[in-house]
């Protein structure tokens, strides 16, 4: 296997601990050639049993596979057997590789089923375990990834770890762990309390007594440091592989029009620029690849998450808001087409990614080969335009990938194209549409990726904001009727009489207790729905979610939500998610919606909260900028005014669309057509008016008819 491909993904842990493994086991890479798929499965495990798409595909294992559940993990102590727990996904390339070499291997799965009880977990159906074991191998080995295999002892904690293994390599390693449990089994115990403590300590969050004015808290020493590690030819960051990581740009975005600070804004939309023309864009389906292998977004994990959509959505929905440049539009528009054809159920659940590998003319799986061409392929399908394609999507040097093969990425823009090519806006648009449509037609007989269709609420969340702000900027109609659809799938399906929300949906079933994660991203895309529709039960649903969470999740010590209800059986530890990463940790969300919630209904005591969820994390913040991009954005709401908008009388909904389309991250809006007793509408309504309000602490503005009087009372960002 090439080594420069082999990508590990890492929890940003920002701190060193420096536990040393128990084993010397040297960890390689390689890459072997794969068994043929059998017609007819010799074996069956109990993952047969699961709706988790990625269990099923190790149901035929000739590995004993076992769910993680209460009865398996009673079994590993009833039978004093050390576990072997093996995490991944299933849009994960090397999970499928090494199924293929080792778990797939009768040799393998001999030893594995003699010593051990095994376990297969769907990180994304259970965060809260995969959070526990990619801690224990951050600290035993000093990065991690997925796949994630550990073995712990048989009350389920870790002793020993790691990613990717080729299949001798885990032989070996699986047998000594055994050996050492047999026979010296106290130090195997002593390391498992050493690991234990280790793990409890990365989240040692402490409350933060001390006075913070967030109004004049200084943001520009963050971000010169953050800005260190910026790409500014490719954008991102000055590293391989490269991650989007929408929330950063988020942040950087407001801040920069904040600031005025053009060297700053400049850099956003090169970033923003640089990924729409590379080849983690889908330039022929749309919606984008997880991240790129390569410093300028090249060549893809080909994997396509429904998370990295979401949030991209809208983070280049508001890009547009202010550039309005039509690239932005574009990107937004294919991306939400590429997820109502791929990732959207009938019910209105959204899907949770489409597989990295597919099938080759082999039959065997392979990485990418449903998105890629060769030079002999794009000639014979599109004849003379071969030239004008291979100058826009550099088909040459800059955009080949491997094996004579081709990953699109574009160079220049538009216009540039245009005028080298002398062609008009129409005669370019036209040649693109076709392109699209004759190169969709031609993959589309290839086998396509393999599709992972549970539904997570904590990402049809995110999804659903994302459509949400698509329709605020872009006033597409589809968009919102997607995003209500939607919003009552969660009500219908995952929201219980309890209040308690589920985590996982799949063929007509909900399961799995909710994380911290599904109730912080459903109450903010209730919060944001009920600023597009001034429907109240979007906002009453995320303050009766509200209660629920501080019912189930806040420590009172530490003013902090668990990631995990007290209802939960206890794991390992019970631990916080605080920082920012792919997606915003659970709580920067959750204190966001706090903030708001305040706002809206006359919380003191909730505000409270979200100030001193933000003091807590300022020592950690202040190192690792790159990290709290999320509680960031929750401090510039301090450092400027922060504008509570509210449109009354009939044509409400028409003015609130004219406001929402304009960049104005610092306010919340509420409105109603007809008169209310809510905390911010009470006694505004005017039979035949409508006014606009325009407030900030309590104090109003006089009474406004006019929109375009409202956005100049308000100073943003």
């Amino acid at each position: 296997m090439n080594i420069q491909k082999r990508i590990f993904v890492s929890y940003p842990l920002n701190m060193r601990y420096l536990i040393a493994p128990i084993l010397g086991i040297l960890f390689l890479y390689s890459c072997n050639s794969s068994m043929n798929d059998m017609d007819e499965p010799k074996y069956t495990n109990d993952l047969i049993n699961e709706t988790s798409p990625y269990l099923l595909q190790h149901a035929h294992n000739p590995v004993d596979w076992k769910a993680w559940n209460e009865e398996t993990l009673e079994l590993a102590k009833t039978d004093n057997k050390l576990m072997i727990i093996s995490i991944g996904y299933a849009a994960c390339h090397w999970c499928h590789v090494m199924e293929k070499e080792s778990f797939e291997d009768s040799l393998v799965a001999s030893v594995m089923n003699d010593n051990f009880i095994n376990v297969k977990v769907d990180r994304e159906e259970r965060p809260d375990v995969d959070q526990i074991y990619i801690s224990a191998v951050e600290l035993m080995t000093g990065r991690a990834g997925w796949p994630l295999n550990v073995i712990t002892l048989p009350d389920g904690r870790p002793i020993w770890g790691g990613t990717y293994f080729r299949k001798e390599d885990w032989i070996k390693s699986i047998e000594k762990i055994q050996e050492l449990y047999e026979e010296e089994p106290q130090n195997l115990i002593d390391y498992a309390d050493r690991l234990e403590e280790g793990i409890k300590s990365i989240d040692l969050l402490t409350f933060n007594s001390g006075d913070v004015d967030f109004s004049s808290y200084d943001t520009t020493m963050l971000v010169e440091s953050w800005s260190k590690n910026f790409d500014y030819r490719f954008g991102g960051t000055n590293r391989a592989p490269k991650f989007m990581m929408p929330v950063n740009y988020q942040y950087l975005l407001r801040n920069a029009m904040a600031s005025g600070d053009k060297e700053l804004l400049d850099y956003v939309l090169l970033t923003l620029d640089k990924i729409a023309y590379g080849g983690v864009y889908d330039h022929i389906g749309g919606g984008f690849a997880r991240y790129s292998t390569d410093d300028r977004w090249h060549v893809p994990h080909f994997e396509k998450m429904l998370y990295d959509n979401a949030q991209l959505v809208s983070l280049y929905s508001d890009a547009y808001s202010i550039t309005k440049k039509p690239l932005y539009k574009e990107v937004v528009f294919e991306t939400l087409e590429f997820v109502k054809k791929e990732l959207t159920d009938e019910s209105g659940a959204f899907y949770s990614s489409l597989d990295a590998d597919s099938e080759n003319e082999q039959g065997e799986l392979e990485e990418g080969t449903y998105y890629i061409y060769t030079i002999e392929e794009l000639e014979s399908l599109l004849a003379d335009d071969f030239e004008l394609f291979k100058a826009y999507y550099n088909i040459n040097s800059f955009g080949k990938w491997e094996n004579d093969q081709y990953v699109l990425i574009r160079t220049k823009s538009d216009e540039t194209i245009m005028a080298d090519f002398n062609l008009t806006t129409e005669a370019l648009q036209k040649k693109k549409n076709n392109w699209r449509s004759v190169l969709s037609e031609y993959r589309d007989k290839r086998p396509r990726p393999r599709l992972d269709d549970k539904s997570l609420t904590s990402w049809n969340g995110l999804m659903l904001k994302g459509y949400l702000d698509a329709y605020r900027v872009f006033q597409k109609e589809e968009y919102l009727e997607v995003a209500l659809k939607n919003a009552q799938f969660i009500l219908d399906e995952q929201l219980q009489e309890s209040g308690a929300l589920l985590h996982s949906y799949k063929d007509g079933t909900s399961a799995i207790n909710g994380y911290l994660e599904d109730y912080a991203s459903v109450m903010e895309a209730f919060i944001s729905l009920y600023e597009i529709t001034l429907d109240e039960q979007w906002l009453e649903k995320s303050l009766q979610l509200k209660d629920y969470v501080f019912e189930k999740f806040w420590d009172e010590e530490k003013a902090m939500f668990y990631f995990t209800s007290e209802d939960d059986p206890k794991l390992v530890t019970r631990n916080f998610e605080y920082r920012d990463n792919v997606i915003p940790a659970s709580n920067s969300i959750m204190a966001k919606n706090l903030f708001k919630l305040s706002h809206y209904y006359d919380l003191p005591e909730v505000g409270k909260a979200a100030k001193q969820m933000l003091k807590n994390v300022l020592p950690e913040l202040e190192q690792y900028p790159g990290s709290f991009s999320n509680w960031l954005d929750l401090l510039s709401n301090y450092q400027n005014d922060y504008y509570e908008v509210v449109v009354m009388g009939e044509n409400a909904l028409k003015v609130i669309g004219e406001i929402n389309s304009e960049y104005i991250p610092n306010k919340l809006l509420a409105g109603s057509m007809r008169s209310s007793d809510s905390y911010l509408l009470e006694g505004r309504f005017v039979e035949g008016e409508t006014l606009i309000y325009v407030c900030v602490n309590n104090t109003c503005k006089l009474p406004m008819r006019e929109t375009s009087a409202a956005l100049k009372a308000i100073r943003r960002y």
